[in-house]
């Protein structure tokens, strides 16, 4: 299997465990003298086959991720610079935006606002990070479908 082929099951597991979690709080009461839609055990022994697999599959991605290599880079360490990079672009796009307002006048009085950061410098910071935010997650792609997955 593929390192791509785990992430896309894990991913379908999550869902498979909301979408199971919330079936079993909708049958586990019931009015006397009625019964479930679903039998809430049965959901529950299945809901329990998946947390299993997840954990699995789980430990199987962390290993491969750990031990794999791209460019002399772990995968971890391209997931690590390629989150960070998030956080950065969010922080960026946030000061671009506030700082983006201009300058402005408090109420009636004539005390300006002004910024305090160069807001086109800032944005090419941001556009950078974004930039290498794509690259980071190109490189990923191609490895995860290259790169099989240690069991």
């Amino acid at each position: 299997m593929k390192l791509a082929e785990a992430l896309q099951e894990r991913a379908d597991l999550n869902r498979k465990i909301s979408e199971l979690t919330q079936r079993i709080r909708q049958n586990c009461l019931v009015q006397e003298g009625e019964k479930t839609n679903e039998d809430p055990n049965v959901l529950m022994t299945e809901l329990d086959g998946c947390i299993d697999r997840l954990c699995s599959l789980m430990a199987a991605i962390n290993k491969t991720n750990n031990s794999a290599e791209v460019n002399g880079r772990t995968l971890t360490d391209i997931i690590a610079e390629k989150d960070a990079m998030k956080l950065k672009l969010t922080a960026y796009r946030q000061f671009v935006n506030e700082a983006g307002n201009r300058t402005q006048r408090a109420r009636f009085s004539e005390i300006k606002i002004m910024n305090a950061v160069d807001v086109q410098q800032l944005q090419k910071k941001a556009d950078l990070c974004a930039k290498r935010i794509r690259e980071l997650d190109n490189t990923l792609q191609q490895a995860n479908w290259t790169i099989d997955l240690e069991e």
